[in-house]
């Protein structure tokens, strides 16, 4: 199992940009695809992005694409999600997530049901 913590969340006006962070430990970070989700207000938790476990592939949902980073350093144990141009509509909580199959295991899409293990989650709020 690992334990996932984030960090980085706050109050920015739209066009800003913010950083999370994701640190995991207790499990062999490396070894497992990264997630980023978030969940606003009366809404079904979604998918935002996702790294494979070496880093060569990400994946981004439609909405954040182009303005959305994610990165991960495996030396430090931990997963990144870079938000520029931000806008009202990503005021979420986000969560970070670890791909719950087997270690060095790269999908070719990623979905809620992919992950097992999930933080506590961070808020985001963009105001306008």
């Amino acid at each position: 199992q690992v334990q996932l913590v984030e960090s980085g969340g706050g109050l920015v006006q739209a066009g800003g940009s913010l950083r999370l962070s994701c640190a995991a430990s207790g499990r062999t970070f490396s070894s497992y695809a990264m997630g980023w989700f978030r969940q606003a207000p009366g809404k079904e938790r979604e998918f935002v992005a996702a790294i494979t476990w070496s880093g060569g592939s990400t994946y981004y949902a439609d909405s954040v694409k182009g303005r959305f980073t994610i990165s991960r350093d495996n030396a430090k144990n931990t997963v990144y999600l870079q938000m520029n141009s931000l806008k009202p509509e990503d005021t979420a909580v986000y969560y970070c997530a670890a791909d719950s199959s087997r270690p060095y295991y790269s999908r070719t899409t990623y979905t809620l049901g992919d992950f097992g293990s999930w933080g506590q989650g961070t808020q985001v709020t963009v105001s306008s």
